[in-house]
């Protein structure tokens, strides 16, 4: 943990001082867990995290510089978007464990494309299902079908976060091979989510038809 500039207190978040009030620059240089003065890591309190966005956004509101000149307002708004960013990615299971894979020197999406071997026969089966479905023309799979798939996906969701979850506990070394299998894991997590939202839009449309 760090200490303030201005008065040497230590720092709950490298964004403002609670002892002086002093904002602090250089947000953009700054990790998500650095912002809420945490280590990183796969497991997040939540209620925890809520805690500290209440508790640091007070401190760099930006009406509480508005007599402070334009700089400092513009700093607290910054420093308080910089904040909403960090609790976004740390509340969301997909995109911290996305961060944490890129941060720890692991692939990309645009480096490594694969998903994982088993879960691809599975794959072929929904797209068919999702075919029938988009292709229809008056019938179709039936609506029981449809929500089978869909608490299928769900399921699978589930079951593959907690695999990525157990592969970031603890974390990997950096550069670790194991990041590879994360990263086709995080695959299998954008085809799932992609895969929702079109069957809910099917749904939709199954809806309105009827």
């Amino acid at each position: 943990m760090s200490n303030c500039p201005a008065c040497h207190a230590e720092l709950e978040t490298p964004l403002a001082c609670g002892a002086c009030s002093a904002l602090i620059d250089g947000a953009g240089s700054l990790d998500p867990f650095a912002i809420f003065g945490l280590v990183r890591g796969w497991t997040i309190d939540q209620q925890d995290l809520s805690q500290r966005l209440r508790r640091f956004g007070r401190l760099m509101h930006p009406d509480y510089y508005a007599a402070a000149g334009d700089a400092a307002r513009e700093l607290a708004e910054d420093n308080t978007a910089a904040l909403n960013e960090a609790h976004e990615l740390l509340s969301d299971d997909f995109r911290r464990a996305d961060w944490l894979v890129r941060a720890l020197g692991g692939p990309g999406e645009s480096d490594e494309r694969q998903m994982p071997q088993a879960f691809l026969m599975e794959v072929l089966e929904w797209n068919e299902t999702l075919d029938d479905a988009r292709n229809a023309a008056g019938g179709g799979p039936e609506r029981t079908e449809l929500e089978g798939l869909g608490q299928t996906l769900d399921t699978e969701r589930a079951a593959t976060m907690e695999r990525i979850g157990a592969g970031l506990t603890p974390l990997p070394d950096d550069g670790s091979t194991a990041l590879t299998a994360l990263r086709r894991e995080l695959n299998a997590i954008r085809y799932l989510d992609r895969a929702r939202r079109e069957l809910e839009s099917l749904r939709l449309d199954d809806a309105t038809a009827r």
